[in-house]
C-alpha cells in the first residue's frame, strides 16, 4: 500500500513537473514571427493587356511586414503598402500616364495598401483576407500565397509568394476615355515573390 501510494505520487510529481514544458514547448510552437521585407530580393509585378498584348510592369517599393506562423494562423497578420509612384512598365509615356489623372491619380493618391487580419489554411497554401485599397477606394481582396522557412547564414527568412486577378475599373483607375475595356482590358494580374527577415530579439 505504502508502495502504491509513493508510485502514485511520484508520477503526479513528474506530470506536475513535466506540465510547464509542454506548455511552454506549445507556447513556442504556436509562437508568431514577425518579419520585413528585403526589397533588393522580392519583386512585385503586373500584367494587363493593351491593344491586344500583354505587357507587364513592376513596382520598385512596396514595404511589406507580416506576423505569420502556420500553427497560429489567428494571430498571423499581412500589411503591405505599395509606392504606386514606383511603377515602371519600361516605357516613360506609357509610366507617364498610368501615373496620371485619369488612371491612378498618383498625385492624389500616392499609395495602395492591403491590410489582413484573416489568414486561413487553403489546399494550395495559404490566403490572406483583407482590404485592398487603390486610388482611395477600398474592396474586400482574398490573396492566396504559398510561406517557407529556411535559415540562411545563421538568419531565419522566409518566402512568400502568390498571384491573384484584379478588376482595375473596380477601383476607379481608368476615368475618362480609359473606362473602355477595348484598347485596355480590365483584369489585371499581380504576382510577387517576396523575401523576408525575422525580427531578431
Amino acid at each position: 500500500m505504502v508502495r502504491a501510494s509513493l508510485a502514485v505520487t511520484c508520477a503526479a510529481a513528474l506530470v506536475a513537473a513535466a506540465a510547464p514544458a509542454a506548455a511552454s514547448a506549445a507556447a513556442a510552437a504556436d509562437a508568431v514571427t514577425h518579419y520585413s521585407l528585403d526589397q533588393a530580393k522580392s519583386s512585385l509585378e503586373f500584367a494587363f493587356t493593351q491593344a491586344g498584348a500583354v505587357n507587364k510592369g513592376r513596382f520598385g517599393r512596396f514595404p511589406v511586414t507580416v506576423d505569420f506562423s502556420a500553427a497560429n494562423l489567428a494571430a498571423s497578420r499581412l500589411e503591405v503598402s505599395v509606392e504606386v509612384t514606383s511603377l515602371d512598365t519600361g516605357d516613360k509615356d506609357r509610366d507617364d500616364t498610368l501615373r496620371g489623372a485619369e488612371l491612378f491619380a498618383v498625385a492624389k493618391f500616392p499609395q495602395a495598401h492591403f491590410s489582413a487580419a484573416r489568414i486561413v489554411k487553403i489546399a494550395a497554401g495559404f490566403e490572406a483576407q483583407g482590404k485592398l485599397t487603390i486610388r482611395g477606394v477600398t474592396r474586400d481582396a482574398r490573396v492566396p500565397f504559398t510561406f517557407r522557412t529556411a535559415s540562411e547564414h545563421g538568419a531565419a527568412v522566409a518566402y512568400m509568394a502568390g498571384k491573384l486577378s484584379i478588376r482595375r475599373l473596380d477601383f476607379g483607375v481608368g476615368q475618362g476615355e480609359w473606362q473602355a475595356t477595348d484598347q485596355v482590358g480590365n483584369e489585371v494580374t499581380v504576382s510577387f515573390a517576396l523575401r523576408l527577415a525575422a525580427a531578431t530579439h
